[in-house]
Parts: C-alpha cells; sequence; structure tokens
C-alpha cells in the first residue's frame, strides 16, 4: 500500500479526535490502492476504509513487524556471507598469540594450583577403572577421599592401596547415584566427617555396542540415560551447597561421543551430549563461584575393549560400573593423571587424547567428508555384530548379554566389542 493512504488515514484520525465531530470514512482513490490485489490483506483494507484508530495502529504495527523480519533476513545473509571466512582469518592470526596466552596460563596454573592437602574429595564409582586411578591420584596429594560404588567389598582393597599411597583419611560407602537419597547419604556422611566438600568426582558412565533399531526391549533405554545422566546430576545437586561454601569444583566424566556420534553408541552418544550441555549451562549460571572440569576421552582401556554388563533372562538388569574392571596402567593411569592434575589447576577442559579436536573441524565445515570417512572405516566390518540385549536373541547359554563401558567381576558368558567369546572371571 502507498506510503500516501497512511498518512492520510493518520491525518483523518488526528482531525476527527481533535475537532471532536463525526467524518466522514475515509475512501482512498482508486490509484491510491495497492496494485495488486495480494498486498491488500483483510486487515489493510479494514484499517483503510475503517477510521477506527485501533484497527490503523495495529496495522501499522504489523508492517513495521513484517519491515524488521525482511531487514533480519538480510541482515542474516550478510551475517552467513561474511562472519565465517572473517572469523577463521582472524582466528589464524591471533592463533599464535592465543597459544602464547594459553601456555602462560597454563604454567601459572601449574605452579601455584589448587593444594589438595587435607582437602576433602568424593569419587563416586570409584571401585576400579577410571575411578580408582582417580583416587590414587588424590591419594599422592594427600587429600581425604570418599569412595562410593555399588561394591564395597572392591571399595575396601581400594581405600587400602590409597592410604598407601598417601591420602590422609579414606571413607567408602556403597550407594547407587541413581537414587536421590543415596546421594544424600553419602554427602551428609562425608560432611559429618570432614565438615567440608572440596572436589565432587563424577566418573559413573555405561556404554553399549548394539544398534538401535534391533532393540525390541525398551526397558534398556532408561537404564542407560539414568547412569549416564541422572547418575552425575544427582549428586552434583545435593554436593553443589557445600561446593558453594568452599568454592570447589566439579569433575565430570565425559566422552569424545559426546560430540563425535558413532555408529551402535546411539543412546549412549545422547546420554553425554545431555551431560556436558548441562554442566556448560551450569557453567555459566554458577559464576566461577564453583568451577567445573568437563574430562572428554576417546577410546582407552577400560571403555568397550574390557567393559561389559549382562541381563539374565527373567530377571532385573543388574548394572556394573565402568570402574568395576580391573585395568592397570597405559591410558586409564594416564587419563586420570591428566584429569587430577587439570583440575587442581582449575582447566575448564581436559582432553585425551588432544588430536579428537581436529574433527571438530571437519564436523563444522566438511560434515560430509567425515561421514564419508566413517562409513569406509565402518564397512570392511561387513555385518553387523551386536550385543543381543533386547534383541529378543539369545547366545550360548540362554543369556542375552549387553555390551557396556562397565563391568564387575562375576561369572558367565561375556560380549567383547564387536565379538563374542567365553571368559571366566573370578
Amino acid at each position: 500500500m502507498k506510503k500516501g493512504v497512511i498518512w492520510k488515514v493518520i491525518r483523518f484520525h488526528f482531525i476527527q479526535n481533535a475537532n471532536g465531530k463525526s467524518k466522514p470514512r475515509f475512501h482512498p482513490s482508486q490509484d491510491e490502492l495497492p496494485p495488486h490485489p495480494r498486498v491488500l490483506t483483510p486487515l489493510s483494507a479494514f484499517a483503510c476504509y475503517n477510521n477506527n484508530t485501533a484497527s490503523t495502529i495495529l496495522y501499522l504495527s504489523l508492517q513495521l513487524l513484517s519491515l524488521s523480519l525482511k531487514t533480519m533476513d538480510s541482515l542474516n545473509f550478510l551475517l552467513n556471507l561474511f562472519v565465517p571466512p572473517c572469523t577463521l582469518l582472524t582466528l589464524a592470526f591471533s592463533w599464535p598469540a592465543l597459544c602464547f596466552l594459553n601456555a602462560c596460563e597454563w604454567l601459572y596454573n601449574t605452579i601455584y594450583g589448587e593444594d589438595m592437602d587435607n582437602k576433602v574429595v568424593i569419587i563416586t564409582g570409584a571401585s576400579s577403572g577410571i575411578g580408582e586411578q582417580i583416587a590414587y591420584e588424590y591419594a599422592l596429594r594427600r587429600a581425604n577421599l570418599m569412595l562410593v560404588a555399588r561394591r564395597e567389598h572392591r571399595l575396601r582393597g581400594i581405600a587400602e592401596n590409597a592410604r598407601r599411597m598417601g591420602a590422609r583419611h579414606v571413607m567408602i560407602m556403597a550407594a547407587d547415584v541413581v537414587k536421590e537419597d543415596d546421594c544424600r547419604r553419602f554427602v551428609n556422611e562425608t560432611i559429618n566427617a570432614y565438615g567440608r566438600v572440596d572436589h565432587l568426582v563424577n566418573t559413573v558412565s555405561l556404554g553399549h555396542t548394539f544398534c538401535f533399531e534391533e532393540v525390541t526391549d525398551t526397558t534398556v533405554f532408561p537404564v542407560l540415560l539414568d547412569i549416564n545422566f541422572w547418575g552425575n546430576v544427582y549428586p552434583t545437586f545435593v554436593a553443589l551447597p557445600y561446593l558453594h561454601q568452599s568454592n570447589g569444583r566439579i569433575i565430570i566424566n565425559a566422552s569424545v561421543e559426546s560430540w563425535l556420534p558413532l555408529p551402535r553408541m546411539s543412546l549412549y552418544a545422547a546420554a553425554k551430549a545431555a551431560l556436558v550441555n548441562f554442566y556448560e549451562t551450569l557453567r555459566f549460571e554458577l559464576r566461577d563461584e564453583v568451577g567445573i572440569t568437563i574430562a572428554t576421552h576417546g577410546w582407552i582401556g577400560s571403555e568397550m575393549t574390557r567393559g561389559k554388563f549382562m541381563l539374565e533372562e527373567g530377571a532385573e538388569m543388574q548394572w556394573k560400573e565402568e570402574r568395576e574392571v580391573h585395568v592397570t596402567g597405559g591410558p586409564v593411569e594416564e587419563f586420570a593423571r591428566l584429569i587430577v592434575s587439570g583440575a587442581c589447576r582449575g582447566d575448564a577442559y581436559v582432553k585425551f587424547p588432544s588430536w579428537y579436536d581436529v574433527f571438530l573441524l571437519y564436523r563444522v565445515f566438511a560434515p560430509r567428508v567425515l561421514n564419508w570417512a566413517f562409513r569406509l572405516l565402518i564397512s570392511p566390518l561387513g555385518t553387523r555384530r551386536t550385543s543381543y540385549v533386547g534383541t529378543g536373541r539369545s547366545l550360548e547359554g540362554g543369556r542375552p548379554m549387553l555390551e557396556g563401558t562397565s563391568t564387575a567381576p562375576h561369572t558367565g558368558s561375556l560380549t567383547f566389542s564387536g565379538h563374542l567369546i567365553q571368559h571366566k572371571l573370578d
């Protein structure tokens, strides 16, 4: 609609309101009407032919909104065109300076990092694997430990080892971290014994290697999500008030699958992505009053090559923690050492190995190349070889097995990553 029509409508209303007299309806001439019938909507026609002030204001507001949307579309088009290359160029030129600043910050935090002597640390999933090695690293720094896992008998031996390695005091407690009451119990016991909490280390995790479309028993789904997500959130929720008092830190055991999804790990990847995003949001909410360190690992010793758990026919699923795998040496110890060192330096992220970050560039700028690469790597494996939990298929002995990143000592058939073997455990 022509601008002259709009101004005439406004002028008519002002004259009418000023004189207090009744004016005849405004009828624009034919040449003043919009050239295309689709432009003259019912609302615009009502505003032009009716001298109602409210309808005219509403019409003008919609016109301004439409103009704003068009302006925003144009702005987004320009930003999409110029921002990515400009950002890459800026990052390329500033990369040396950023590396130098990061190195200086790392050196300063290493020299003046947090002294854990006589500090209090809660470690969930501490019965073996990553959790066990983290307990030993804190023991070397003479911290007070609260070790939490489902299997108390495993914790006793680890507690003795931690004492011999230098831990001032070690407490153990059998608890299920997916239950809020259990979390309140071990946090309250820690406060009663030590009076504070400085670090909360969540290492609980559970993976799988089955294809999503093969599952027929969906009871597996909430178990995986409960352990990988709520098993970290509940201890954080309960311990957070005490971490505020000590300006403490939360350490999370995440995984590269949180941003680099892989086949046969759909639920695990989804849970880890939710976990990382939860703590990234929490980091902003806490405003550095409580630090958060997100540790991201690739494929290490206690992962798919070893961890399993079993679902018996007609029995409730019994999940075994990732730390229940007995692992010593190699990448697990190195990853645990990096986690504790990074947490004491106040690092926001710990990555092992760090070369996985290269895939981020491909995922953002060349996702098809990354997809093709994964397909080439996976295609030689041939037909699917998965664990059979929830698929309605049975293994030798009639026990369906669910592969995962966690296990506990037990006797029976185990499914190892990508293939089936028979293995006896004490």
